[in-house]
Order: C-alpha cells, then structure tokens, then sequence
C-alpha cells in the first residue's frame, strides 16, 4: 500500500516525500479513505502509531478543493487537543503536510498572551488547532468566528475527558454549525462509556476504526519494574542512568513540585535535568521541550500533562518514577517511545505503597510485567508481595539479571 493509492493530491504527495515517508501505517490506511469520503469516523489507535497523519492529510486534502486564494479565510477545520504541546505538534504535521498549499493554519493554546492570537485569527485562518480553555477564551471575547467550521477534529479524546474539559468542550461545540452539516472525527487512544457515550453525541452515523486491540501496548517496548523501597527511588533513578549510560529519559511524577524536586536532586546528582508541567511558562515549557530534544538535556520530568502532547524523534526511556492513579495513564504515558518502529524501554519504580497501583496496570494489560531486583535495593520483599515465608513465589515473582549490582 502507497500513499498514491488514496488519490492524494501532487501537492500533499510531495509534501509526504519531503517527509521521507512512502507507506502508510494501519491506522491511516483505514483512516485516510474514509475521511476522503466525507463520513464521520471514531477511531481507536495506540499512540505514536500516525493517528495525526491519519486526519491531516485527508483533511488537507478536503479543503484544498475548495480553498479560498482571496481575502480573508474563514475557520473551516477545528481541531481540539487537550494540550499546548499537542496542538503546537499537530499544527507543526498540518504545515508540513500542507507546505505545497494555499492554506493556513494556527494554533493557539494557554499560558501566552491572547492579543497576538486574535491579530492573526483577524487576518485568517483555514485550519485552526486549540486547546478547550483558550478557544472558550477567545469565543467569550468575540475574537473567534466558528460558523463555517466544516470539518471537526476531537484528538485524544480519552485525554480530554481525563483533564476535565468536558464542559468546555460541550460549550464549543454549542457554537459550531450543527452536526449534521459538518464532518466529525473523533480519535482516542482508549475508550470507556464515557468517551463512548460522547462520541453518540459528536458523531453521524459513525464508520469505526479500531488497528489495535484496546487498551494493548506496542510490542516494540521492553517493560520492566524495579521494586524498591520509596526513600530509595531518586537514589535507584540516578544508579540506573548512570551506571547504563542512559540518554534522552522521560520520566513521569504524579505532582508538580515532586516533579520539580526530582528535577532539581538529578542535577545535583550531575544529571542535567528539567522539569515541565503546567505551572511552567510556556516558554520555559518550549525551552526545556527543545534541549531535550537535541540532547543538551539528559532528563526530562514530567507530570502527565505531557503523556500525550510530546512527539521525540527515537525516545529510547521513559520511567515512571510514580505509577499513575488511573492504569490506563500507563500507556499513555509509555506511548512516548517505541514509536514509529524504533525499540523503547518503559521502567517503573514501584515501591510497597503502589502494589496494587501495578496489579492495575497489569490486569489493564492483561499481562505481568517482569520485575528485577537490584543488589543493595532490595526492598521488604514479604510486605511488597503480601505474602509470608514464600521464597519460591519470590524467585518466580521476580527477576534476577546479570550485571544488576550497585555501584
């Protein structure tokens, strides 16, 4: 299967070779035709699998037939993510994608002034890419015209409904078009009754797509947990970087300002780390965002604000330093790596307190993930299990490596 093989425009055709991409993943090949049709769609895929050009380049293709060279450009494509570094993503894939095109697209989102946003909605914009709280901003201070939406993008619709954004998302679509006179397309990397039960009101008569079992987990990543003791994680993290030479690390907490204290006893460890989150600037947010992309910085750490919005190129770790309340969290959270077909690791540091936090995910899963003891870590393995004297069932439990010493 080829690209050539949906009827794409030159145009997006070049724009996919200028992106060194020749064959589309599962999740577009059901994807794209159908959206070229102009049916509403609710699609299911793990993330990292190319659910973003899975919309795109059908949407692109759609608004191109009837593009507007002249004046001023109404808002004829939405799309709604959950996070700012999700929208600046997915609008950074429509600019690539639609760099042979007469069409302009923008994101706005939180956390930067809101003037400079409403001087380029006033000169136009074909596709506009915004998180919930920043459009209701702008449709509160009349800056914003969505009456000719066309086309309506949900992303990361589970995400969403995570983050709280039902009533915000409900009062934006109060000010579309009616459904019945757009095309709707919903995408999200989980599904429950509640994603489902707002999908029935999204959508028309909606075609579904589903290219991995739900809830699954590439195979592409190497799970491991390293039970330990909690006093002990910062001191275990730094063992495992250094004594591996890791680089380019992801690692998740469950608040800010543990976020931020992990951050900053990892420097003091001589790891070069930053901590991102929602009460950083968006600045700080994109500089740190950026030297961890080039390397400049070794760690990353993240609350889960950015389990869904961060697209790295070859991400090969990502550690849960704190396991996520809700299971499904893990695999938004591990879906950072292993992505377009390079090989990931996902550790998490358990301790006694997030047992039955672990028995969650892996009943998620459907699965045990390995676990490994390293020497001089150990933690109080009869409180960890809740068993008594079971030695065997501990030697089964767990996972004994070669080379897993202290230093």
């Amino acid at each position: 299967m080829s690209f050539k093989n949906y009827g794409l425009s030159a145009e997006l055709l070049r724009a996919i070779n200028d992106q060194g991409y020749t064959n589309p993943t599962p999740i577009q090949q059901k994807a794209i035709p159908l959206i070229l049709t102009g049916k509403d769609v609710v699609a299911g895929a793990q993330t990292g699998t190319g659910k973003t050009a899975g919309f795109t380049l059908p949407l692109l293709q759609r608004l191109s037939k009837t593009s507007n060279t002249k004046g001023k450009s109404p808002i004829r494509a939405l799309i709604i993510t959950p996070t700012r570094e999700l929208a600046a993503q997915v609008n950074e894939s429509i600019n690539k994608y639609g760099s042979h095109l007469p069409l302009k697209s923008k994101a706005i989102y939180g956390g930067v002034k809101i003037n400079p946003q409403k001087a380029q909605l006033r000169m136009g914009v074909d596709i506009l890419v915004s998180t919930p709280g920043r459009l209701r901003d702008h449709i509160g201070q009349n800056s914003v015209d969505l009456s000719k939406i066309e086309i309506f993008v949900l992303d990361e619709a589970d995400r969403m409904l995570d983050m709280g954004f039902i009533h915000d998302i409900r009062s934006i679509l109060a000010v579309l078009p009616s459904k019945s006179s757009r095309q709707n397309l919903l995408f999200s990397a989980t599904f429950s009754k509640e994603i489902n039960q707002l999908a029935e009101g999204l959508l028309n008569l909606p075609e579904r797509i589903q290219v991995d079992q739900l809830n699954s987990i590439t195979e592409l990543v190497e799970h491991l947990v390293y039970p330990v003791d909690k006093q002990r994680k910062r001191e275990l993290l730094s063992h495992r970087i250094g004594w591996l030479n890791w680089s380019k690390v992801l690692v998740f907490t469950r608040t800010k300002h543990g976020a931020n204290r992990l951050a900053q006893q990892l420097e003091r460890d001589g790891l070069k780390s930053s901590a991102i989150h929602s009460n950083k600037s968006q600045g700080a947010r994109n500089r740190a965002l950026r030297e961890f992309k080039t390397g400049s910085l070794r760690v990353l750490v993240a609350t889960d604000i950015a389990a869904r919005g961060l697209d790295i190129d070859q991400l090969p770790f990502v550690v849960n330093y704190d396991l996520p309340n809700v299971p499904e969290d893990y695999i938004h959270r591990i879906g950072r790596t292993g992505r377009a077909g390079n090989k990931g690791m996902a550790v998490s540091l358990v301790c006694m307190e997030e047992k039955n936090l672990l028995d969650d995910i892996e009943k998620l899963l459907k699965q045990k993930i390995p676990k490994e003891i390293l020497e001089g870590y150990e933690p109080n393995f009869d409180v960890f299990l809740g068993q008594k004297n079971k030695s065997k069932h501990k030697q089964r439990y767990f996972k004994k490596r070669k080379g897993s010493r202290a230093m």
